[in-house]
């Protein structure tokens, strides 16, 4: 009888933590502050107005392709915003300069580098906006 005790709190708590891990996924994260040096893989990439976001992923990573298309569509649509795609696999000192510990995981960023806010996971499309719209200048 104890090892059925024993399975439904592990269940329980598996189902609690994932549940707390699921409502984290792609919810906007206002930066820490503090500043850190860009990896030059990173200042490079910067566009030189508006914001640009920065999308660190991995070859072989099916969320970072979805991510990819909203991202890169919302950057279509909207003036100031750019997109960029650096996959860490070869690379993984960008990732760890940045204190990106999954992928994908999304930066917005300034012209001058300063970090606005972070998604980890697939971003929500409009609350990706929403966040934004503070930081650029058309919004």
């Amino acid at each position: 009888m104890t090892g059925v005790w024993v399975l439904l709190g592990v269940l329980a708590l598996g189902g609690v933590a994932g549940a707390l891990l699921r409502a984290r996924d792609g919810r906007v994260r206002a930066a820490k502050s503090g500043t850190s040096t860009l990896p030059g893989r990173v200042s490079d990439a910067l566009a030189p107005d508006g914001v640009t976001l920065v999308q660190i992923s991995t070859t072989f990573c099916a969320p970072c392709r979805h991510t990819r298309a909203i991202l890169s569509a919302l950057a279509e649509k909207t003036d100031g915003l750019t997109h960029v795609d650096l996959d860490v696999t070869e690379t993984p000192e960008v990732a760890q300069a940045l204190s990106v510990l999954r992928t994908p995981t999304t930066l917005a960023l300034t012209p001058d580098g300063r970090e606005v806010f972070r998604v980890g996971g697939v971003p929500r499309g409009q609350e990706l906006l929403d966040a934004l719209k503070p930081h650029l200048a058309n919004a």
